[in-house]
């Protein structure tokens, strides 16, 4: 009898183990990814725009985004995905409840037409023979016209980031907690690689691309978690977005626009959870 008691003391830590320890969504050894579309704001900015004879700001300027239109082509089909505003994210938990992860969010910026901003600067002499803008300006009132001043990254205002993120499970629900409600937290900092357009002095240049920045956020959001191996997500993000030198005339190379504003998004994104470690948590270890 003292030889089973001597066993059995030796194997339950082992048989606990083994019954208790299973597969949590935010514990070490995790790996998780997820693809979704975003609806971007701006706040107002100060444009600066520097180039060959020339240099002024627009003070006040305001910006959109540019979501496409829902079909099920735009979003579903494989070869366009890409063109909506999207997401995209891989990351590992390194540690239970601590996460990194690297992607980006392809986000949008229009500068809007009828934008009624202040210009201030100067502007050579027969730079602009399409608005007749001419000489040293203050403060001076300006509304602009697409089709003669415009300014945007249709193409893409794209925030390549590295995020680290607390995650923290709140609901299991099912005998195999197929369903859970998980939060996530977290902090970014990255670059801003831009697609530029630029119409301004009767010359239209598209697709001029630069890393021209660089942002910095915060980050928070819900996880759906099914059967623990998929999740949909929703997330609010905001932060700065400081454009440095975003280049805006490809054969030019001293034109550029800076500026910096605030932003908020909000994404839903669909994402698997893949789990390196076959047994990477404790739920119930005993408390002796």
């Amino acid at each position: 009898m003292k030889r089973v008691i001597v066993i059995v003391l030796i194997l339950a830590p082992f048989l606990v183990e083994a019954q208790s320890k299973k597969k949590v969504s935010y514990a070490k050894g995790t790996v998780f990814g997820f693809w979704g579309y975003n609806r971007t704001g701006y706040t107002k900015s100060n444009m600066r725009f520097v180039g060959a004879g020339y240099d002024f700001t627009l003070q006040g300027a305001q910006a959109s985004d540019n979501p496409e239109k829902f079909s099920f082509d735009s979003y579903f089909n494989i070869s366009k995905i890409t063109i909506p505003q999207f997401n995209a994210r891989v990351g590992y938990y390194f540690k239970d409840h601590w996460a990194l992860s690297i992607g980006y969010d392809h986000m949008k910026y229009i500068f809007k037409d009828g934008n009624q901003v202040k210009l201030s600067g100067t502007i050579n002499p027969g730079i602009d023979t399409v608005t007749n803008l001419s000489g040293t300006y203050s403060g001076a009132d300006f509304t602009t016209d697409r089709e003669t001043f415009h300014y945007e990254n249709s193409d893409g205002l794209n925030y390549l980031r590295i995020e680290l993120t607390r995650t923290d499970q709140w609901v299991k629900l099912g005998r195999k907690d197929w369903f859970a409600i998980s939060s996530n937290v977290g902090v970014s900092a990255g670059g801003l690689l831009t697609f530029n357009d630029f119409t301004f002095a009767g010359q239209k240049d598209v697709r001029t691309i630069s890393m021209s920045g660089y942002g910095l956020s915060l980050h928070t959001g819900v996880r759906f978690e099914f059967f623990k191996h998929v999740f949909l997500q929703s997330n609010l993000n905001g932060g700065l977005q400081h454009v440095l030198k975003a280049k805006n005339r490809p054969n030019d190379p001293t034109a550029y626009t800076r500026h910096a504003y605030g932003y908020f998004e909000f994404n839903t994104v669909l994402g698997f959870l893949f789990y390196i470690r076959g047994k990477n948590a404790c739920d119930s270890c005993p408390v002796w």
